[in-house]
């Protein structure tokens, strides 16, 4: 049998082993008042609330996409992705609360949400916590475009900043 350093202590001094418990659960109940998260349905991570003034309805359509790394590049990427519109990305109602969009590096559609970030920040992605690597920053979202970009700096990299046009 093992014993630990503890067990000879608390053999010969019950009392004390009861008391150094009760310390213990006494402090443990001295938190700075803090909670853990809230966990989704699921157990997956609690995503962030949805951001007020934008809804999923503002990015579902049909869309020109192009993209662009450098500012002095963005005139010249704007009328790209209008040119684009005669093969339109689709952005379409997810079943739950989300849009059906592609992540990078994968062909498959996934369903993203919208979620409020730090600083009045709007992000698209995961149910994550806002500004998730996976996620996408939504930089303007106007009626006839979006401006995004990848939060993940090597997609980002990769990839550039979204710009959408609204087809139509």
């Amino acid at each position: 049998m093992i014993r630990t350093p503890v067990e000879p202590l608390c053999a010969q001094r019950p009392a004390l082993a009861i008391l150094a418990c009760g310390l213990l659960l006494v402090l443990a109940g001295c938190g700075g008042g803090e909670s853990l998260p809230p966990v989704a349905s699921g157990g997956g991570a609690a995503s962030a609330p949805a951001p007020a003034g934008i809804s999923r309805d503002a990015l579902v359509g049909r869309w020109g996409v192009a993209s662009f790394h450098t500012e002095k590049d963005r005139k010249r990427t704007e009328a790209e992705a209008r040119g684009q519109c005669k093969q339109p990305y689709v952005i379409a109602k997810g079943p739950g609360d989300g849009v059906m969009m592609h992540v990078a590096d994968d062909p498959k559609l996934y369903e993203l949400r919208l979620k409020a970030g730090p600083g009045g920040k709007t992000y698209l992605g995961f149910e994550a916590p806002a500004g998730d690597p996976q996620d996408r920053e939504l930089l303007t979202v106007k009626p006839k475009e979006i401006v995004a970009r990848f939060v993940d700096a090597d997609a980002n990299a990769r990839y550039g900043t979204f710009i959408y046009s609204r087809c139509g």
